[in-house]
């Protein structure tokens, strides 16, 4: 008796939950499309930041000398959010730490926008 009463029993999901969890995933998916830029050139950034610095670490190189290796490193990863003259530069036990901060401001829709903070430095 059970087996015919499992036949006749529905599992699964319905179409209106099928619908919202769709709607769901393409607003999260839209949402993931429009941040991820942000991240990858925040990652192009650390990353030239530390091979900037261990350049500057095995060479004696001045400050202007590392905003224009910058600028170039900037130039060919398509780097426009910061410029060479954003970079902060410290010098700590002898090696260079270079850092920056800044803001990035990403239309979503209408008139609502994500401000995200960005701190990279070297390492």
């Amino acid at each position: 008796m059970r087996f015919y009463k499992a036949l006749y029993e529905q599992r699964g999901i319905s179409l209106s939950g099928m619908l919202i969890w769709s709607v769901v995933l393409i607003l999260v998916a839209l949402l993931g499309f429009k941040v991820l830029p942000a991240y990858i050139e925040y990652s192009a950034i650390k990353k030239n930041l530390t091979a900037i610095a261990k350049e500057s670490n095995s060479q004696d190189t001045d400050l202007s000398n590392i905003r224009v290796s910058f600028a170039k490193r900037a130039q060919i990863d398509g780097i426009k959010t910061i410029s060479g003259q954003d970079i902060k530069i410290n010098r700590e036990k002898g090696r260079s730490v270079l850092s920056v901060n800044y803001s990035t401001k990403i239309p979503l829709f209408s008139n609502v926008s994500l401000l995200i903070d960005f701190e990279v430095a070297s390492e």
